[in-house]
């Protein structure tokens, strides 16, 4: 394929159709990228880690509406057979050097009651504007969710089927834990509710690396933590580790994985060290003399080769074991369609991306979270971020290129009704680098390519979104 000039990133064929509180004009990015594939992947592989792109638009992007929107006019146009529902929790024992999340260190039980009181009355003014259709997948995230006592973390599951309308023997479900909150009455109810997925954040299993970023953690409780998750044998167990800690090195990296894979978790996910604005620990500081993260991941991704796991995205690494028993409803993460109960939680619609106002510091996020306890309406959108063409567009190249499944052709042309070799001006600088391929009618990075994920993601980035996630000052 010829190779095309990438200085504008919008889809070539993209509508400028103009939605409130949206740039009109089409964009470029900061960056005047190079040509020539050569040049082009060249950019890339010098900084390979630019921006850790998880959701888009990042939540840094949204802004207040000029309207607030109605949420029944909203979801009353979606046209979905199945939704994911998601509950945050925005309470953690303590906050990591690295976080930037939005999660405040509260462990006070009162508290916690209040919110999911709060949460509750939101979901019985959801219930009905949702129009009953099914959840497909169900997820509690955080902060730490299981920093809930048990009866509260029952009553999450009661709001989910009681007043959500989930049916637990239809739908994934999925709940994050840390090693302090691994209790038996706690697990207790996950199993007994019919979670497929405990998810557990470790980052490392040396100690020295732990308390650098922060985190207060012993190897022993991680592994008494470990071993109950084991005995109590969820569907699929998964673990968290960061590379590029301050003072680790090739063999301690190892080490910590090496301990992860001794509990045969079913999933794995690895996570460079990103240090971010209003964060504890401070951009530019990794106490590392070199950044090393590359070589960190690449030895990573083939011990865990070895061990038989199957890389579906940069940080996704799992086994075709213990999968759910579930005759699960079809859900497509490029598709629309999450309700996000709770303060701090995104909700997504075709065109319409919306949320609570966002913090980092403990300040911002208290006063945040008191309004939201204290709301009485939850029926309006009034911030967050509204797609126009282009931005749909590019949200769904991302959203499938960066994982192993890549992106159909024929879906896209499907989709959008142009086909994406002739609206994508970045297709031929991919293929030509060598980051990307096209096999039986789908585009799929390469092993390279999946290795610069966020390099590529973040090249990709419009302007208008980028401007906002700089412009944004998190208080």
């Amino acid at each position: 394929m010829k190779a095309m000039n990438l200085n504008h990133l919008h889809p070539m064929g993209a509508a400028t159709q103009t939605s409130p509180g949206m740039d009109t004009k089409l964009v470029t990015t900061r960056f005047q990228w190079p040509d020539t594939p050569v040049e082009w992947a060249r950019t890339i592989r010098e900084a390979p880690y630019r921006s850790y792109l998880y959701s888009y638009p990042h939540k840094t992007a949204y802004r207040s509406f000029d309207t607030p929107l109605s949420l029944q006019e909203l979801w009353e146009k979606e046209e979905l057979e199945s939704y994911f529902l998601y509950m945050h929790i925005p309470f953690c024992a303590a906050r990591c050097g690295f976080c930037n999340l939005f999660t405040l260190p509260d462990k006070r039980q009162d508290v916690h009651k209040e919110y999911v009181d709060a949460l509750e009355r939101q979901a019985r003014q959801w219930a009905p504007i949702m129009g009953g259709r099914p959840f497909s997948r169900f997820a509690i995230g955080g902060g730490t969710p299981t920093l809930l006592e048990a009866p509260l973390v029952e009553r999450l599951f009661d709001i989910a089927e009681n007043i959500m309308g989930l049916d637990p023997k239809r739908a994934s479900i999925s709940v994050e834990t840390s090693p302090d909150t691994v209790t038996e009455d706690r697990l207790e109810v996950l199993k007994r509710r019919g979670t497929d997925r405990v998810s557990m954040g470790i980052q490392s299993f040396v100690e020295s690396e732990s308390a650098a970023i922060y985190r207060p953690q012993k190897p022993k409780l991680v592994r008494d933590a470990l071993e109950r998750l084991v005995e109590y044998n969820f569907p699929l167990l998964n673990v968290d580790l960061i590379y590029g800690l301050p003072g680790q090195t090739v063999e301690t990296w190892l080490y910590s994985l090496e301990e992860a894979l001794s509990y045969s978790p079913g999933e794995i996910f690895l996570y460079p060290l990103y240090i971010r604005e209003n964060t504890i620990l401070k951009p530019g500081y990794t106490g590392l003399d070199h950044d090393i993260r590359l070589s960190l991941y690449e030895v990573a991704r083939e011990r865990l080769k070895q061990a038989g796991y199957v890389q579906y995205s940069m940080r996704r690494f799992a086994k075709n074991e213990g999968t759910s028993s579930k005759e699960l409803l079809p859900y497509s993460c490029q598709e629309e369609g999450m309700a996000g109960l709770g303060c701090g939680a995104r909700s997504y619609t075709r065109d319409v991306h919306y949320a609570s106002r966002y913090g980092v510091s403990t300040a911002a996020t208290r006063s945040i979270i008191a309004d939201y306890v204290a709301a009485e309406r939850h029926d309006l959108a009034d911030y967050g971020f509204i797609l126009n063409a282009d931005e749909r567009k590019r949200r769904f190249i991302l959203k499938a290129l960066l994982h192993r499944e890549g992106l159909e052709l024929c879906a896209y042309a499907e989709r959008f009704g142009v086909s994406l070799e002739d609206d994508f001006t970045g297709m031929s600088l991919l293929l030509e680098s060598g980051m990307a391929v096209v096999e039986e009618g789908t585009l799929r990075l390469t092993e390279e390519g999946m290795a610069y994920s966020d390099a590529i993601g973040d090249w990709m980035i419009s302007t208008s979104v980028r401007e906002r996630m700089e412009g944004y000052v998190g208080a």
